[in-house]
């Protein structure tokens, strides 16, 4: 099941949609955002989406003006090109994992279910959380706790993991948590595995990486007064759509030109993030760390 579309009417206002205009949903999901884009479309525009899932498929939508690609969106541009669509009036990026995912146990998403070690967006995809977990090196593992969970025991938990599977192979969520169970902390349990399985998830997927290249491409498929929406549901992914927005970079450290000029091709729409009001979190739980970002090409 596809939950409801997170921040629906922020980010859709936050499109500023032309009837006429041509619109790309990049996480086209059980396809929420796109059913409202289409609503605001006449009949000569154009909404082109993303999902590399292939479960993603069974939602796409019966319209003329739609059309649902099967891939990363890392691939943005490309396809732009190829359907002749460049440059787009906006962009909608709604980041992380759908609800459908996170109630699927063979997907390995949740930590509720005992599933396969799998975590990937897109199952055709080579390297798996099995993968990483039972194949990583001590240092390797320690790394991606500590920069993509910010685990404050990485070094404990990635020295766990070597020891146990040089007896057996860590094959399901199941067993990945009693094989940690003496590093995790008391009390804040369900926080810490969500960490975990988070650093997991960004690493087997790529996701930081991935997302840099969308924000990139994003300035050039985009015309002058487009928008770009993007909802991301971390601190390390905000971190990055902040830092692009405002300097063009993603240290966000702000270079000029000869003239003065910063080098950012985008100016802030929203000057603090947009997050989801009290109804909303409670009929969605999923949205209650949603911060959505709208920037404008200049």
């Amino acid at each position: 099941m596809y939950h409801n579309p997170v921040l629906l009417i922020e980010s859709i206002e936050g499109l500023s949609i032309k009837p006429n205009g041509t619109y790309v949903d990049v996480t086209f999901g059980g396809g929420g955002h796109s059913k409202e884009i289409l609503k605001h479309l006449d009949e000569s525009g154009k909404l082109y989406a993303f999902d590399q899932d292939d479960d993603a498929l069974v939602n796409s939508i019966n319209d003329e003006r739609f059309i649902l690609i099967n891939n990363n969106f890392k691939y943005l541009k490309n396809f732009l090109k190829l359907y002749a669509a460049m440059p787009v009036d906006g962009i909608l990026a709604d980041l992380g994992i759908s609800s459908h995912q996170i109630d699927i146990p063979e997907r390995g998403f949740s930590i509720r279910y005992k599933g396969e070690l799998d975590l990937r967006m897109n199952r055709n995809q080579g390297k798996s959380a099995k993968d990483v977990i039972n194949n990583y090196t001590e240092e390797e593992l320690k790394e991606v706790f500590q920069e993509y969970g910010e685990i404050p025991n990485s070094w404990k938990l990635a020295r766990t993991i070597v020891e146990y599977r040089k007896t057996q192979e860590i094959r399901d969520t199941e067993q990945f948590i009693d094989a940690i169970k003496n590093c995790i902390p008391k009390k804040i349990e369900n926080k810490y595995l969500a960490m975990l399985f988070q650093a997991v998830r960004i690493e087997v997927n790529e996701e930081l990486d991935v997302l840099k290249e969308l924000l990139i491409q994003s300035s050039e498929c985009l015309k002058s007064g487009g928008r770009l929406v993007v909802i991301s549901y971390h601190s390390l992914e905000d971190r990055l759509v902040k830092n692009f927005i405002k300097s063009g970079n993603f240290k966000g450290e702000i270079e000029k030109d000869f003239y003065g000029n910063p080098f950012s091709q985008f100016k802030l729409i929203t000057k603090k993030p947009i997050t989801p009001g009290e109804n909303e979190i409670i009929s969605n739980n999923r949205s209650r760390s949603a911060k959505l970002r709208i920037a404008e090409k200049i």
